[in-house]
């Protein structure tokens, strides 16, 4: 691509944090790779929940618009720039947490690729690299998960509670989770989830309890935030962890440490972006995602497709907390 010719590509991006409805689907010119970067064309595009976050400004970040969201996608390498060496023309690769992925191309760092392995496909690799790499982090590295241990997962039904729940129970953990309807209690148990708790109807810090005959668990997985993070901590056993990952019902309220001192109880607000920011924890954890895709012990279901420039169907869909398993863009 020469200097003379720019790239049209489309976009969906916003100008202004609100609702879905400020998606605005336009044509931008997309230049060509500078140093270390490389143009790639989409093929899929990841949703996640974090991506209705980047649209309401719920991280409190001053963003610059127009902002292009979207934080994960799939694709075919078109362009390198000086310097890369890692990446070839017509490679098929993947990236997690690169803000920017609502484009049919867009310009990435090279050292943020990641080769896609034969046998996983575009769409798995889209809908599961990183969830997957999310529950990596969270089972392997942040708390270590033993076989034997029960821990307890909100959302359990959801795209990253359903891997968290199959790859914990393929560790030996007993998994107790969270749901919102009956309808998700089946879905739950086929994706690893021993002990369904439909939090709606019934208390779950006392099911919890009752499950581990009054012991609490060592770790909960709590992606929901506000309306589960204190309750979560009366979950847990003496020096538990409490992790919260994800605030789909909005941010934790701040609360006294003291609350923490009664049973030593850890708590902890981690992000992704960390635990791969240094390429060889980003190469360790992918080649584990895609074992465990490759393997089966990892199932994703992918339940709703739709075009990018549609992604605002996406957005209302999964803020009503209605849906199951994974959605994934398609340009």
């Amino acid at each position: 691509m020469s200097k003379d010719n720019v790239m049209k590509t489309k976009v969906l991006q916003i100008y202004k944090y609100g609702g879905p409805e400020v998606l605005t689907w336009e044509d931008i010119d997309l230049p060509e790779p500078g140093v270390g970067e490389a143009i790639i064309r989409h093929t899929a595009i990841g949703f996640n929940f974090v991506d209705t976050y980047h649209r309401t400004g719920q991280f409190g970040n001053k963003a610059k618009f127009p902002l292009v969201l979207g934080s994960q996608g799939v694709g075919i390498v078109r362009a390198i720039g000086e310097g890369v060496n890692n990446l070839n023309i017509g490679e098929r690769v993947t990236y997690s947490n690169l803000l920017g992925s609502y484009s049919e191309s867009r310009i990435v760092p090279a050292d943020r690729m990641v080769k896609l392995p034969e046998d996983i496909s575009d769409e798995l690799a889209a809908a599961g690299f990183l969830r997957g790499l999310t529950a990596y982090y969270l089972l392997k590295r942040l708390y270590p998960v033993q076989s034997g241990e029960t821990i307890l997962v909100h959302a359990a039904a959801g795209g990253a509670g359903l891997i968290i729940c199959q790859w914990a129970r393929a560790i030996g953990a007993i998994v107790i989770g969270t749901v919102s309807t009956d309808a998700k209690v089946e879905i739950a148990q086929s994706h690893g989830c021993d002990y369904p708790i439909v939090y709606t109807r019934e208390n779950f810090v006392d099911k919890v309890m009752e499950i581990t005959n009054g012991k609490g668990v060592p770790v909960v997985y709590d992606s929901v935030g506000r309306d589960t993070f204190m309750n979560s901590l009366e979950c847990l056993s003496p020096m538990g962890m409490g992790i919260n990952f994800g605030t789909a019902s909005g941010q934790v309220e701040p609360f006294p440490m003291q609350h923490l001192h009664k049973k030593s109880l850890i708590v902890t607000r981690p992000t992704l972006a960390t635990y791969i920011s240094n390429r060889n924890d980003l190469d360790t954890a992918s080649k584990e995602v895609f074992e465990v895709l490759r393997n089966g012990i990892v199932k994703i279901n992918i339940t709703g497709r739709y075009k990018l420039k549609d992604a605002a169907q996406a957005h209302y869909a999964i803020e009503s907390r209605k849906t199951t398993g994974a959605m994934i863009l398609l340009p």
